[in-house]
């Protein structure tokens, strides 16, 4: 699917739609600047020719021409939105059902799935809706932890950081065994509010009872934080003007989403999003194959394994895939990839097969370097 076709010839429709617009709103704003003159001099109090004012009026509608011209514009759009129109009739297929595979859902979890693409987007009463006519049980343990999260971030958008602390400040052992930072930075972002808002005293303060847990691993940065101290009124100019930056806002709300949906189990993306999107990735290759398989009389829906590969982009593989460069297997758990001494892989099987089953030392398939069974290492992906 040439999607960035598609997108060229939108934006070429687009601009030329701008063009149209921007033409046909003059020729509108002409037409009524001459109408209300018009009116002016009909409604003014002295005697006037009104037979004559309508005259003039329509004799300079006339020379406008607005009908002719607003027809010419629209001439010139025509033919841009037609060519979108079979551009995307080529590329997009209107029957999507041959690439349909016929597979056993449980409909009761499919409805959990959306009904938490809902409420993890923060559409609550759409969830609700869908909860109730779907008649989904059991749905309070999807909702209730994104409400907390969004509550959270609405007050963060309210420059109102208490709530987003106080979570912190729970789950600090959790945050700290991952490797975050979050709580420190949400520490920094409320000791820069206190000293853009309040006297350095205050700052100090909150400085004194907040920072001393992460100095073993931020004291660069709270030493920064310390110096901001001393250009209290002048903290758009000084060399620490970067902490005043408003993106730090967006970018600690985004981190504190992913850190929320990571201590819930959940991943940062929607999987409904997910599975839709790489579906869309995969679509076009799907139905070509079922087009070249019913020219051929092949079935294709009852194969284990397509024919075919599906490429998608690096966002939806998550799951790194080892094939064998001597057997051209891929790994499996029973057929795991082991390094070898020399630093080449191979998989389990084919080392078996090299080494006969034995202690012997062999020699690796693709380099001089010898080595035994013993000396090989799983790998884990």
């Amino acid at each position: 699917m040439e999607l960035n076709n598609i997108k060229d010839a939108f934006d070429r429709v687009s601009k030329k739609q701008k063009l149209s617009y921007s033409k046909s709103q003059d020729l509108i704003d002409s037409v009524g600047q001459e109408i209300e003159a018009a009116l002016r001099k009909l409604m003014d109090g002295s005697a006037v020719d009104q037979k004559a004012v309508i005259a003039e009026l329509n004799a300079k509608l006339n020379d406008i021409g607005a009908v002719n011209q607003l027809g010419v514009v629209q001439k010139e759009l025509n033919p841009a939105v037609n060519k979108y129109g079979k551009l995307v009739e080529k590329h997009f297929y209107p029957d999507i059902a041959k690439a349909y595979r016929e597979v056993d859902f449980d409909g009761h979890v499919i409805n959990r799935i959306i009904a938490s693409h809902f409420y993890r987007q923060g559409l609550f009463e759409l969830g609700d809706c869908f909860v109730q006519e779907a008649n989904v049980p059991d749905t309070a343990s999807l909702k209730a932890p994104f409400v907390e999260m969004y509550q959270m971030l609405e007050q963060m958008k309210a420059k109102n950081l208490q709530p987003a602390l106080a979570w912190a400040g729970a789950h600090h052992d959790e945050l700290l065994k991952k490797g975050s930072s979050l709580e420190f930075k949400l520490h920094r972002l409320q000791f820069m509010q206190i000293l853009q808002n309040c006297n350095r005293n205050d700052a100090l303060q909150y400085a004194r009872s907040s920072f001393a847990p992460f100095a073993p691993q931020h004291m660069t940065e709270i030493q920064k934080l310390m110096a901001c101290l001393l250009w209290k009124d002048r903290l758009e100019v000084s060399p620490y003007s970067e902490f005043l930056s408003v993106s730090h806002w967006d970018a600690l709300a985004l981190e504190l989403t992913q850190e929320c949906c990571s201590l819930l189990g959940q991943s940062y993306e929607s999987p409904l999003h997910v599975t839709i999107s790489a579906g869309c990735q995969a679509l076009p290759t799907l139905l070509k194959l079922a087009n070249v398989m019913a020219n051929k009389r092949q079935e294709w829906q009852t194969m284990k394994q397509l024919p075919v590969e599906i490429e998608l982009d690096r966002e939806f593989q998550f799951h790194s895939i080892f094939a064998c460069p001597v057997s051209r297997d891929q790994s499996t758990d029973e057929n795991p990839p082991m390094l070898m001494r020399c630093g080449h892989v191979l998989c389990k099987q084919s080392i078996a097969k090299l080494s006969k089953g034995s202690a012997r030392t062999f020699k690796c398939p693709y380099c001089p370097d010898e080595t035994t069974v013993a000396n090989c290492r799983q790998l884990y992906f």
